[in-house]
C-alpha cells in the first residue's frame, strides 16, 4: 500500500457475518480487502489485495486472547513483522487511545479519539430504542494520529450512516514511505476493533 491516493474510505460489508471491509483510494480503487476471521479466540485478520481474495499482503494477529491491552503484530507476505498496534489499556475506556510500535520495537506514532464524549453520547443514546437507530447519523468520532513531536499526520473520520459502515481517511501531514502500511493496518485494526462499540 504505497503511495496511497487520500482520502482513503473503508467501507463496512453489512450482507456477511464476518467483520470485514473494502477500502479504496480518491479514485475508487480498490487498494484492500480487510477480512476479520470468524469464531477465533485470537484476533486473526487477513488482508487481501481485492474482493477476490486470492492473495494475502498482510495478515494482523493479536499476540493474546481479548485483553485492554493486547498487541496486534502486522506481519508481510512472507511472513515478517514490521511493527504493531497497541491498545493502551484502561486510558482506552473513556478515550479510545492506541500506540503505533515500529519494526524496532519503538513507539512512532499515537492515535487518540477528537472528542470522548461522543463515545459516551453514542453509548447512552444507543440503549434507548427507535433512538438507537439514528446515532450513526449524529455521533460520528474522529480519530487523530499523531507523531512522536504530536504534529498531526492522518484524521480517521466516521461518516454519517444508519450502519456505522463508512470511515474517511484523510492525509494532513507527511507520511514518510516506509510508514505507509503500517499507519494504514494500524488503522484498519483500530478501526475494527473501535466499531464494535458503536
Amino acid at each position: 500500500m504505497q503511495n496511497l491516493q487520500f482520502p482513503i474510505n473503508f467501507k463496512f460489508k453489512i450482507t456477511t457475518l464476518s467483520n470485514d471491509f473494502t477500502a479504496t483510494d480518491a479514485g475508487g480503487n480498490i487498494i484492500a480487502y480487510v477480512k476479520q476471521k470468524m469464531f477465533k479466540f485470537k484476533e486473526d485478520i487477513s488482508i487481501f489485495s481485492d474482493e477476490t481474495q486470492t492473495k494475502v499482503m498482510y495478515t494482523i494477529k493479536a499476540d493474546r486472547w481479548l485483553d485492554f491491552s493486547a498487541a496486534y503484530s502486522f506481519y508481510d507476505e512472507n511472513g515478517n513483522e514490521f511493527g504493531k498496534i497497541v491498545r493502551k489499556g484502561w486510558r482506552s475506556i473513556w478515550n479510545t487511545n492506541y500506540e503505533l510500535i515500529d519494526q524496532h520495537e519503538k513507539p512512532q506514532y499515537k492515535i487518540e479519539e477528537e472528542n470522548a464524549w461522543i463515545k459516551v453520547i453514542d453509548g447512552i443514546f444507543g440503549q434507548i430504542p427507535v433512538l438507537s437507530m439514528f446515532t450513526g447519523y449524529f455521533f460520528n468520532p474522529t480519530y487523530l494520529l499523531k507523531n512522536s513531536n504530536e504534529d498531526l499526520i492522518v484524521k480517521l473520520k466516521k461518516q454519517p450512516s444508519f450502519f456505522g459502515r463508512n470511515f474517511e481517511v484523510e492525509k494532513i501531514g507527511n507520511i514518510d514511505n516506509d510508514d505507509d502500511d503500517r499507519i494504514m493496518l494500524g488503522l484498519m485494526m483500530m478501526i475494527l476493533l473501535e466499531r464494535r462499540k458503536g
